[in-house]
């Protein structure tokens, strides 16, 4: 495919480029160490070869990464699944979802458009600040990752904000691809999802027409992804409290690796996708003449209503919400055991926490709040 050399710096690798980039991985170090940490009973050249004869990235996201995911499903969660219902899989949309893990998210909806008869997966819009090791960049641009740049000025921001979302009108018209990306930048620490205006306000920097028009021709999908457990959630909890404490506290490079380790790693229970209707109709609806920040904070609501109704709720999100309470309001949707087992489950991630001086009553309303939210959003979604 003849693509525009302007996207050269932030679209995934063509199946051309593929064999340099396979080689160039797998000199370093650093990434045949992790390869020995995620298949430790299989040869490291048992592997390279297995990577080197993908030739193109949807080879290599069904070779590489779909055995990968599975087994982690087996391993740290009880199931994993996806409501397709309102879209069809002959057609190509942008899933605009909540973020939960900085890593799966993405991963979990290319497994699950596969095994519901997909035949293809989708672009995935990934922030250049979780790239600073070179041979992550390579491995996500060969997992059909495009770049979102970060820290940049107000005007290299707005150049890029354009390139991307030329980029991602390219993908959906052109390469006839499905695109996934956050409703806004990073995840909701407390669980309280909300689409930021400036995602939308650039995805109608592409295409052409009006901003309707612009964004009707991306297809856009609301996609709500639901947790039992969040394994980050005593990391979110600490970074409240060291922001609280120290309002100039940044993370370091170091606190997202941890963060996409933990994401990755540890246990979910039961994990549930749903996909809204694709909201074309919905756009066609709206008045032409409604002046812009208007129109684009209608869009926002419908998209946000969308993803709070369809929130899979479990146990723990009604518990929390009585714990938080100090009220027995909504006995009727677990049982006293699930109550202790999640009381269980609070003390040991809050063991976990290793701030200094930790503030354990403001630590455990802040998870409370991550597992109550979701409730609390689907409430007021429903009236």
């Amino acid at each position: 495919m003849n693509i525009p050399h302007q996207f050269d710096a932030i679209r995934p690798f063509e199946p051309e480029e593929l064999p340099k980039v396979f080689n160039r991985i797998l000199d370093s170090e650093q990434f045949r160490l992790v390869l020995t940490h995620l298949y430790p009973h299989i040869p490291i050249d048992i592997i390279a070869k297995q990577i080197l004869s993908c030739k193109t990235n949807l080879e290599f996201q069904q070779k590489m990464a779909y055995p990968f995911l599975d087994n982690l499903l087996r391993k740290a969660a009880k199931s994993c699944d996806i409501d397709i219902r309102s879209i069809d899989n002959k057609h190509r949309y942008t899933f605009v979802s909540n973020h939960r893990d900085i890593v799966l998210d993405s991963a979990f909806l290319c497994k699950l458009l596969m095994d519901n008869g997909f035949q293809t997966t989708c672009e995935i819009a990934i922030g250049d600040n979780l790239l600073s090791l070179p041979w992550v960049k390579d491995l996500v641009r060969i997992n059909k990752s495009f770049i979102v740049e970060r820290s940049l000025s107000m005007r290299e921001k707005l150049l890029s904000s354009k390139r991307l979302a030329e980029y991602m009108h390219f993908v959906i018209q052109e390469k006839h691809d499905n695109v996934w990306i956050a409703q806004r930048e990073g995840r909701a620490k407390d669980s309280d999802d909300r689409t930021s205006e400036s995602i939308l306000k650039m995805m109608s920097m592409g295409g052409e027409g009006s901003i309707v028009e612009r964004l009707t021709q991306l297809h856009i999908v609301p996609m709500t992804i639901s947790y039992e457990y969040d394994p980050c959630d005593y990391l979110k909890a600490a970074e409240f409290q060291l922001k609280r404490d120290n309002p100039d506290w940044k993370k370091g490079p170091q606190d997202d690796i941890i963060s996409m380790q933990t994401g990755i790693m540890g246990y979910k229970g039961h994990v549930h996708y749903h996909c809204s209707p694709c909201i074309d109709e919905y756009l066609q609806t709206l008045d032409p003449e409604m002046p812009k920040n208007e129109l684009y904070a209608t869009i926002v609501r419908h998209i946000d209503r969308e993803i709070h109704r369809h929130y899979r709720l479990f146990p723990n999100n009604y518990i929390a919400h009585d714990l938080l309470t100090g009220k027995d309001e909504q006995t009727a949707h677990y049982q006293p055991a699930e109550k202790v087992n999640f009381e269980r489950y609070l003390a040991e991630q809050l063991e976990k926490i290793t701030v200094p001086q930790p503030d354990i009553a403001f630590l455990r309303e802040r998870i409370l709040t991550m597992y109550a939210n979701p409730l609390r959003n689907y409430w007021a979604a429903c009236k």
